[in-house]
This record gives C-alpha cells, sequence and structure tokens, in this order.
C-alpha cells in the first residue's frame, strides 16, 4: 500500500550517476531545433512579460495566510484555497475543464490515524519479551486497510527488499517470509544505475514485492547516513500526521489487506532488533552499501497490536484548459502541474508563534507560479496548438491522492494526455539561479525542450545537484509517468545546492516556510518565463513527446500512451 509504505519519502535515498543526463544533452538539436524555429518567439517571449512579481507575491500571501490553516486535504483552509484559484483561471478567460462544467474535480478519500496510546509492539522469544516505546523506539504507519489488526510473526531481515530479476539482484534468495515481518533498509543498491535506484526505492514497489513473497508485516530501517538526513525527531511527527488515499469503489487504491502493520524503527529500536542477530549491524551496513544482497532470519517475533481511526474524506482538484488552435492537435493536452495542499498545523519551532504550516515556498510559490503562467498563456493573440491545462492536485503531501486520482480519472480524454511539467517549489525563489535541474527530463523527449526554453531565457539545464533527495519519484508527476505519460519537474539548478539543503534542514514542512523568509520573486518570475516557455514549446512542436528509447520508465510503464513514440530520437 503506498501510504502505508510513505516512510519511503523520508528514509530512503539514492545517488544517480549523471551520464544519462549528459547524453541527452549531447542530443540536442537537429529536427527538434528547426521544429521550434519555426514557432513565433518573440510573441512567446513578449507573453512573459506579463508574469509580474507583485502577481505572484500576492498569490502567495493569501494562500500561505493563517486564515487557510495550512491548506491542509480536506480542511476548510484547502477548500478556500480552491475556490480563490478556480477565481483567478475564471477572471483570466481560463475555461473549467472539471467536473460537470466546474473547475473542480471530488477526490473521494479516507484518512487514517494510528492510536498510539492503544496500539503495543514488543519483540519475543520463548519467555524473553522486550516491549518497545512509542515514539522512542518505533513508530506505527496508520493502517488504511484495517481499524485493528495483530501480527505475532518471525522477524527476517532481507537487506534492501529488493527483486529486481534484470539486474542479477534478489534480496529474498534463500529466506521463506510467507506469513513472517520482513525487516528491510532504506534505498536500493548503490550499483544500480540511478533510474533503477528510483523504481525500485519505491515505497509502493517494496511493500507490492514483499506481500508477493507472503509477508504480513514490515519493519523499516535507516542507514547511519539516512538517520543524519532525517532525523528520527523530524520524522516522528510526519509519519503519527497519518496516512490518506482515495477511494476506489470504497476502498484504499492499491491497497493489500493482507500486509497488516508497519512501522519504523529509531536507532535504539534498531539495534534492540539485531541484538543477537547472526550478522552484526555493522556488517549489515557494510554490505548494504557494497550492493550485496543479503537476507537472514533474526531471533524475534514482532507482535504488533495495531489500532488506527479512519475518516472519510473529499477534497478537490482544481482544473482549468485552454483550448489548442489546432483543429488536430488540440485533442492533446500539456499540463502545467503545482500542489495546492499543504500540512496543516505541525510542530512548533523556534522563533514562530504559531503551529502553521503555511507552505509559502512548498507550495504556495508553485502555485501562484503556474497560475501566472496561464495569465501568459491567455495573453497570447492566438492560443497554442496544443490545449493546455493548468492542474491543481490535492493530497501531494500525503501521497498525491488528487494526480494519482485524475491519472485514473481524468476529466479529459486520457489519451490526449501528452505531457506534465510540474512546479513543486517554484524555481528560482530560493536564490537566483543561472541554471535550472530538469528533474527526470533525462528520460523523455522533455529535456529538449527544457533546452530550448534555457536558450531563450539565458539558463543552462544542469543535473540534479542532489539525487539523494530522490525528486523523481516524490511529487505529482511520477503519477503521469505511471500511465506512461512523460513528465518532468522543474527546480533550482546546481549553483545553490548548500541553499537548498539547509532550506530543507531548517524550514521544510516547519512554520518556518512562511513569507517571512528570503524570497527572491524576481528570481521566480524568471522561473516562471522559462516554465511557460518550456510548455509553449511541447504545445507548439508538430511531435507529442515521447520516451526515450529503451527508457527504464517508459518500458516499464508502457501503455498506449507509452507507445506512440512516433518522434525522430
Amino acid at each position: 500500500m503506498r501510504a502505508l509504505a510513505r516512510w519511503i519519502v523520508w528514509a530512503f535515498r539514492f545517488q544517480p550517476s549523471a551520464r544519462a543526463w549528459f547524453l541527452t544533452v549531447l542530443g540536442f538539436g537537429g529536427c527538434f531545433a528547426q521544429e521550434l524555429a519555426r514557432t513565433d518567439r518573440v510573441v512567446a517571449l513578449a507573453a512573459t512579460k506579463t508574469i509580474t512579481v507583485p502577481a505572484v507575491r500576492s498569490h502567495m500571501r493569501f494562500l500561505s495566510d493563517g486564515l487557510l490553516e495550512g491548506r491542509e486535504t480536506g480542511s476548510r483552509g484547502h477548500e478556500i484555497a480552491t475556490v480563490y484559484v478556480a477565481s483567478q483561471l475564471e477572471s483570466m478567460g481560463v475555461r473549467p475543464a472539471g467536473e460537470h462544467g466546474t473547475y473542480f474535480q471530488n477526490v473521494p478519500l479516507r484518512k487514517a490515524i494510528s492510536d498510539g496510546s492503544r496500539s503495543s509492539f514488543s519483540l519475543v522469544n520463548g519467555a524473553h519479551m522486550i516491549q518497545l516505546k512509542d515514539s522512542v523506539d518505533y513508530v506505527f504507519y496508520a493502517d488504511l486497510a484495517h481499524t485493528e489488526a495483530d501480527v505475532d510473526a518471525p522477524v527476517v531481515f532481507v537487506g534492501f527488499g529488493v527483486t529486481a530479476p534484470e539486474q542479477n539482484y534478489d534480496d529474498y534468495t534463500g529466506v521463506d517470509v510467507r506469513g513472517k515481518v520482513v525487516a528491510l533498509l532504506g534505498n536500493a543498491p548503490s550499483r544500480f544505475s540511478s533510474t533503477l535506484r528510483a523504481y525500485y526505492a519505491d515505497g509502493f514497489v517494496k511493500v507490492k514485492n514483499a506481500v508477493a513473497h507472503g509477508a504480513v508485516g514490515a519493519l523499516a530501517l535507516l542507514l547511519p547516513e539516512d538517520e543524519k538526513i532525517n532525523p528520527w525527531e523530524w520524522s516522528v511527527p510526519q509519519v503519527q500526521a497519518g496516512a490518506r488515499q482515495w477511494l476506489d469503489h470504497g476502498l484504499p487504491h492499491d491497497s493489500f489487506p493482507e500486509f497488516r502493520a508497519a512501522a519504523a524503527l529509531s536507532v535504539p529500536g534498531t539495534q534492540l532488533l539485531f541484538s543477537d542477530a547472526p550478522q552484526s549491524l555493522g556488517d549489515v551496513f557494510i554490505k548494504a552499501r557494497n550492493s550485496q544482497p543479503q537476507a537472514f532470519p533474526l531471533r524475534w517475533n514482532a507482535k504488533m497490536h495495531t489500532v488506527a481511526s479512519h475518516q472519510a474524506l473529499s477534497s478537490r482538484n482544481v482544473i482549468g484548459k485552454i483550448q489548442g488552435s489546432d483543429p488536430k492537435l488540440c485533442v492533446q493536452y500539456v499540463i502545467h502541474s503545482a500542489h495546492l495542499d499543504h500540512l496543516g498545523t505541525c510542530p512548533a519551532v523556534e522563533g514562530v508563534s504559531d503551529k502553521i504550516c503555511h507552505g509559502t515556498m512548498d507550495n504556495a510559490s508553485g502555485v501562484a507560479t503556474v497560475l501566472e503562467i496561464a495569465r501568459a498563456y491567455s495573453k497570447l493573440s492566438r492560443p497554442p496548438r496544443r490545449s493546455i491545462i493548468f492542474f491543481f492536485p490535492t493530497g501531494e503531501e500525503g501521497n498525491s491522492e488528487g494526480a494519482d486520482y485524475f491519472v485514473h480519472f481524468p476529466t479529459v480524454p486520457k489519451q490526449g494526455l501528452v505531457a506534465d511539467i510540474n512546479t513543486d517549489v517554484a524555481p528560482g525563489m530560493r536564490y537566483p539561479s543561472k541554471d535550472f535541474n530538469a528533474i527526470g527530463g533525462e528520460h523523455s523527449s522533455l529535456n529538449q525542450n527544457a533546452l530550448w526554453a534555457a536558450q531563450l531565457t539565458g539558463h543552462a539545464i544542469t543535473p540534479d545537484p542532489m539525487p539523494e533527495q530522490n525528486l523523481f519519484i516524490r511529487s505529482d508527476h511520477y503519477f503521469f509517468v505511471q500511465q506512461g505519460i512523460p513528465s518532468i519537474l522543474i527546480r533550482n539548478g546546481s549553483d545553490g545546492g548548500e541553499v537548498i539543503k539547509k532550506w530543507i534542514e531548517t524550514r521544510y514542512h516547519t512554520p518556518l516556510d512562511n513569507m517571512e523568509q528570503p524570497i527572491d520573486y524576481d528570481a521566480g518570475v524568471d522561473g516562471a518565463a522559462f516554465l511557460f516557455l518550456l510548455g509553449y514549446s511541447v504545445a507548439q512542436q508538430d511531435q507529442r513527446p515521447a520516451w526515450n528509447k529503451d527508457d527504464f520508465f517508459g518500458t516499464r510503464f508502457s501503455s498506449p500512451i507509452a507507445s506512440l513514440r512516433s518522434q525522430k530520437q
């Protein structure tokens, strides 16, 4: 279950190589450059001048205001935000593209919150029992499938929990985990390419694999280097906030009822689990770093009793469109997306009087950017050839429920969805950047569009400076990828990696992500212009975007959409 395995987002990191990116950059030019030369660059650049600092800042100020109480999915504050965004789209002449002629798409949801006071976890070996402490040694992930469940089963350590036949790698070799609890490390083997590591580090993939092998529960462990990136004190409240998933005929989508309990373990909890183990934790970490499959039974039975409350929720995506001008290409849609939700309230931090997670950068900045991109499109004397969708999903901070729901039940014909350009934290606003990262661009022809836009705005396209943050599988665009739709996430470039790292360490998912933090609105406007030109180039070109030949994601998530690869490579 995706939401039950949300711990991947915080715990599972990887270090990808930049080789694929460089190969893509070296291949830029040729037919694509000639084709884009025929577009009206003067008109496109003129449209970017409609994107202004006051407009972007005013959107961010409203969406960050305490009145909206952090825009938590399903909350009154989030509903206010949806009305605001829809009203802004209407004022620009952007047409509704939601359900029943509106700007909205309702997303049915279930929220689960674990009740730590009524739950328990102990390690048992014969007459010997260790009672673990909630929030100190462990924290349970909220169970979306059960309000109460019990597990009393042997624990088997299964390395990264990865089965990758194409890499001749399987952590489950030689062990039987049927009816047992698996303990598994974050990440994936470092010898995998960056693409494979991203895929196999995905929590849903790991849980699905565990269930396929017969496991009934899981314990998530951290490598020491991951613990430094995501300290236990930060992770616990994130997990305790609960889990959500959209409902598919009344049941949580992609849930596994046979999987009955999952917990994250702290460093002390992990040490207790590995007491008297066949191998020491030190040896386990060394083998993991050396990409060696490993699996062995531990001495303990995990006795877990979980209690969770379930709540039915409804939240809304906001969707608008500009109809394309080409009689043939107007049935295809280029999507500009930015999630509208945030976390609601967060643990208090020093220097801030309230506990509201205002989500100014994450992601009022992205919403403001896409709103002003919509204004730029609306000012064109002639709409682009393809239609444009402006998509503001709910639920990204949980498990991207709004985006996932939309790609399963799109409000426009699914075969017409050709690309998603995602903005999750607007590029430029944290520092003026000379370059941008096109996260995921190396997988498809969208990287060529990014390079074209960068040429016009005087930026470079550089590799991700923080691959350990695993951004390609962490936001709404990845759910379009899973439906075979080429997608890209644009972020600040490598010239400010230390600034972003500090922001993540000090402000990310805290009340300090507010309007009082340093914000470079001029650089943000430059980033918005780049994003507009990127989307405009996709909307204008003759061929629809396509996966690169033999790309892992294009092949893995093959579909009628993914198979439409008519452009020249």
